[in-house]
């Protein structure tokens, strides 16, 4: 869902982030924070209804655009700062957001990510912290989200409860980089039933025949790992992806975006030309994000750095 006057790229923060809450009520609930509160706000909003990851690249497709895909870690440096970042990435024209659910054990994620988690944990943020806070949030976006989380938390809780939970905060998608395909017939199985689209992912090493199988049972689009290794910012792209990309294609239909090592917007630019239908970008967002001197810093920087990336995609 999403509100139906969406407000321009926009950051004034000359006060806490939690001001920057389209309404505010007295009648609110607070989620707590070892740093600083998440205040959801009781009140309706009035909303239209946001399309999912499918018609999103399908949009795109007609329009001859290829999809911008912001990734951020929930919980750092917080909750609030997570809830503000949302709405600063959807403002300045996020096609889809992928939201990093912290986990102590990311074999995925380089040392950004990895460190993203292990503050946000450390500050208490939790599964179910999350849901409320994208419960308040969602409604607030145009684009929709795609929840990114590791295999183990979702067996924890139980496949079918997990579905659920993230349908009812208006999840769209879901992103599980640990999931062998042999293993993801259940996880399809429970996304179809609460109409979340399973991402799945093939990496420079897949075997021909299993990125087709891959392809095959990808739902929204395909999620091309750039490099071999974890996520991380990278100096350059590999040529080989232009290749891969052109590999992909000739299998499937489907959309396939590029991650891992995009991080600057003449990568962008390029992986554009190589024919990719989506750009994601990660560890570049989540380090200006974590490691700014403040959670308002930190949104002012992402701004910039947003639009920089955008720009590279006219």
């Amino acid at each position: 869902m999403a509100v139906a006057l969406k407000a321009s790229c926009f950051l004034q923060l000359k006060n806490k982030p939690e001001s920057h809450f389209l309404l505010r009520h007295s009648n609110s609930r607070v989620f707590a924070s070892p740093k600083r509160e998440f205040k959801a706000s009781m009140a309706t909003l009035t909303t239209v209804p946001t399309v999912g990851l499918s018609e999103t690249f399908t949009r795109l497709r007609k329009q001859g655009k290829v999809a911008f895909i912001p990734y951020i870690t929930a919980g750092d440096p917080d909750l609030s700062t997570t809830a503000e970042a949302l709405k600063v990435l959807d403002s300045c024209g996020s096609d889809i957001i992928e939201l990093g659910v912290p986990y102590s054990d990311p074999l995925a994620d380089g040392p950004v990510i990895q460190a993203a988690s292990t503050r946000a944990l450390t500050r208490g943020t939790n599964f179910n912290a999350i849901i409320l806070m994208l419960k308040e949030v969602v409604p607030q976006l145009s684009c929709p989200i795609a929840l990114f989380s590791y295999y183990n938390p979702i067996l924890k809780r139980g496949t079918e409860k997990f579905m659920s939970i993230v349908k009812d905060a208006g999840i769209h998608g879901l992103v599980v980089p640990d999931v062998p395909l042999e293993e993801t017939e259940i996880l399809r199985e429970e996304a179809v039933k609460n109409k979340i689209v399973l991402v799945l992912l093939t990496t420079p090493t897949t075997p021909t025949e299993r990125m087709k199988a891959i392809a095959e049972a990808s739902e929204g689009f395909l999620y091309l790992v750039s490099s071999v290794g974890v996520t991380g910012a990278r100096a350059s792209v590999s040529a080989n992806v232009q290749t891969l990309i052109r590999e992909i294609k000739e299998a499937t239909s489907k959309p396939v975006a590029v991650g891992f090592g995009i991080s600057k917007p003449e990568h962008v630019k390029l992986v554009r030309e190589w024919g990719a239908d989506g750009v994601i970008v990660g560890s570049a967002m989540v380090k200006l994000l974590g490691e700014a001197k403040s959670p308002e810093e930190g949104l002012k920087e992402l701004e910039i750095f947003t639009k920089s990336l955008k720009s590279a995609m006219l």
